[in-house]
């Protein structure tokens, strides 16, 4: 009995991991990553290159991939208490980071920026983004004379 609680403990474990490597990575892509994406292109097409989608579309491919194989094996191996600690686990992780998966949120911003600077073709707006600087990248933007309605307002810039 004492074997399956530590089991049951390590599988709770394993599943907050699971979640904290592939579904924060994956929900980092569908809440905040394509719509700033989708943001950047409506306000000029060529503002954000189309490298950009398709380096999430392979972020979340393998997110997806993993995630499915893994659970797979999960599913297949285990006893239902490992699975159910195992996604009590997760779903702990959800809860954790559910309200901090938005791009208005600074980390997931400069998260975004830290990934997808090198696809901006500006050299003053990508080097704003690479230094996470929105007051300088608001700036670059009307220097284009474009609207920096995508870059969120945040209460202290760094």
């Amino acid at each position: 009995m004492e074997v399956k609680i530590m089991y049951a403990g390590l599988f709770f474990f394993f599943g907050w991991g699971w979640f904290y490597l592939f579904m924060r990575q994956f929900l980092f892509n569908i809440l905040t990553a394509l719509p700033l994406i989708k943001k950047m292109r409506s306000l000029q097409k060529d503002l954000i290159a189309v490298g950009a989608s398709r380096y999430t579309a392979v972020s979340l491919a393998v997110c997806v991939f993993i995630s499915a194989l893994l659970i797979g094996i999960l599913a297949w191996l285990c006893a239902p208490y490992l699975l159910i600690s195992f996604g009590v686990g997760a779903l702990l992780g959800l809860v954790m980071f559910a309200n901090k998966l938005t791009p208005t949120n600074r980390p997931m911003f400069d998260t975004f920026c830290d990934g997808y600077y090198r696809f901006v073709p500006d050299d003053e707006l990508r080097t704003a983004m690479y230094n996470k600087k929105t007051g300088q990248m608001k700036i670059r933007l009307r220097e284009m004379g474009i609207e920096g309605s995508f870059i969120p307002e945040f209460k202290k810039e760094k």
